[in-house]
């Protein structure tokens, strides 16, 4: 007699936890009605409109020609390696030597790393909100427990230390600061930053491992200075991993260049991490980043000015439409309004929006405007704009979204 069993899932469980980048999904479904022939102004892209600076490319070009192309050691080629210890002396005033140093395939692996080669089952990750949903999403895919913690727009979107002091237990593993913030553009100055580097200082807190991701430095405005945790409480360097990377100031984001520093034991263990799945990044956008972060950097000031001009005219369009509010951000390349003003009210089709989603659809639909609703990023209700985009592209889309405001009950 032949005994039935059950199928069984090839795909592990915990899998079924981890949601899909909400910014790429908006991207993928504003490209999908593009294509069948609705015009749509997407503000959900995470990167620059800038191209990558010509002796950049140029380099590339040239590591291409001299045959530079072969593997590299996992861990990057030590003339990248030296020229990141060069560049967080020169910028952070902080000493690391080359083997306190990483470079992975962009941010999201230098993450993936670190909380691969250190989560235990159960261990907790705190996260702020609003986040990056990746920061969430990689503390679950290694079987961490996120411990979210709601920052609102009344606290300026940044944790306070007496949330963090609370939000520590036993079994927190890592708190992950995002100094600017994707989504919220909120920045910690130095003196918010030793308030929570205090926190971390406690006896019984000295468990507690730090992520700084300053991925957003070099992208600020209004004279806000950037300072990173490590820079500010170098007592806490040796539990500190900075995360950093190429993507947003250099325009290079296909180049996949992310890079870390942190205690030597940690970066061996990432190390190893890393050797069983990508090896290392493209040995061509190697030699491109030596470029990048030794070379002249007025570009990014020049961008940044065009940013900000950006930034100022949203929130001022913004703030003018009835039922959405939207703080000013200190950094990086997004807003993120409140719409907690149109939640309740009715579509012209009577479909009343319940939610942060609700609105993103309605923008979606009726405006021809790809937003990411607020959900993605732990804090409802708002939604996320990248205004890396054409002023006049921003201009187009946030009058469809007065519009469309306008015909809400």
């Amino acid at each position: 007699m032949s005994i039935i069993k059950a199928p069984v899932s090839i795909i592990a469980d915990h899998l079924a936890l981890v949601k899909p980048s909400p910014t790429i999904a908006v991207n993928t479904l504003a490209s999908e009605l593009t294509r069948a022939g609705q015009s749509i102004i997407s503000l959900g892209a995470g990167e620059p409109d800038f191209d990558t600076p010509d002796p950049i490319k140029e380099s590339a070009i040239l590591a291409i020609q001299q045959g530079k192309t072969k593997y590299t050691p996992t861990a990057g080629i030590p003339e990248l390696r030296d020229a990141i210890c060069r560049k967080f002396k020169r910028e952070n005033g902080i000493d690391y030597e080359i083997n306190e140093v990483m470079v992975s395939c962009g941010g999201k692996q230098v993450l993936y790393n670190a909380l691969s080669a250190t989560l235990n089952p159960q261990e907790e990750v705190i996260i702020p909100a609003p986040f990056w949903p990746t920061h969430y999403d990689i503390p679950v895919l290694c079987r961490g427990v996120p411990v979210v913690i709601p920052c609102s727009k009344d606290l300026n979107y940044k944790i306070s230390p007496e949330q963090l002091d609370k939000a520590i237990t036993p079994a927190t593993k890592w708190f992950i600061l995002n100094s600017p913030s994707n989504p919220s553009g909120a920045a910690y100055s130095a003196s918010e930053l030793n308030e929570l580097a205090d926190v971390l200082l406690k006896d019984d807190n000295k468990h507690v491992l730090i992520l700084s991701d300053d991925i957003y430095e070099h992208i600020v405005y209004d004279n806000f200075k950037f300072t990173t945790l490590v820079a500010v409480a170098p007592q806490l360097k040796e539990r500190t991993l900075i995360l950093n990377g190429l993507s947003k100031a250099y325009s290079m984001t296909g180049w996949r260049v992310g890079y870390c520093a942190g205690p030597k034991n940690l970066i061996k263990a990432m190390t190893k991490i890393q050797s069983q799945s990508t090896t290392s990044t493209s040995t061509i956008s190697q030699w491109a980043g030596i470029t990048a972060l030794d070379g002249e950097q007025q570009f990014i000031h020049d961008r940044n000015a065009t940013f900000k001009a950006r930034r100022d005219k949203i929130v001022n369009t913004l703030n003018g439409i009835p039922g959405i509010s939207c703080s000013t951000p200190q950094g990086a390349f997004y807003v993120y309004p409140s719409c907690a003003g149109l939640i309740g009210h009715s579509t012209p089709n009577g479909k009343v929006l319940a939610n942060d989603s609700d609105v993103a659809t309605y923008f979606l639909e009726e405006a021809s405007v790809a937003v990411v609703p607020g959900v993605a990023f732990g804090l409802e209700p708002h939604f996320r704009i990248s205004y890396a985009i054409s002023q006049d592209l921003l201009d187009k889309a946030c009058n469809a979204i007065e519009q469309a405001c306008l015909k809400l009950t």
